[in-house]
């Protein structure tokens, strides 16, 4: 089982950036999937998560109307599109996928996103 984050970096306040996560080793379409993300000296908190069938739900209040999640189950890959940038945004962004009917969860190793002049 891998879920491997890429698309981090260093951008300016105001831009954007795409992370991209691919899964591999599990039934992803079955899988709600989130994005966590954590940032120095903080615990780790939800950002957004998708259902298996593409439902939004739980988008942060720091990242509503900025964020946008998306999945393509043919690819087993889910995205976070962050557009609008702040420096509040800096953290290491993690993927998460659940599967409550078997109490599975799987984490990725996580990618660095820093937003600074």
């Amino acid at each position: 089982v891998q879920l491997v984050e890429s698309g981090g970096g260093l951008v300016q306040p105001g831009g954007s950036l795409r992370l991209s996560c691919a899964a591999s080793g599990f039934a992803f379409s079955s899988y709600r999937m989130s994005w966590y993300r954590q940032a120095p000296g903080k615990g780790r908190e939800l950002v957004v998560a998708i259902t298996s069938v593409g439902g939004t739900t739980n988008y942060a209040d720091s990242v509503k109307g900025r964020f946008t999640i998306s999945r393509d189950n043919a690819k087993k890959t889910v995205y976070l599109q962050m557009n609008s940038l702040k420096p509040e945004d800096t953290a290491v962004y993690y993927c998460r996928a659940d599967r409550s009917s078997t109490f599975t969860t799987y984490w990725g190793q996580g990618t660095q996103v820093t937003v600074s002049s």
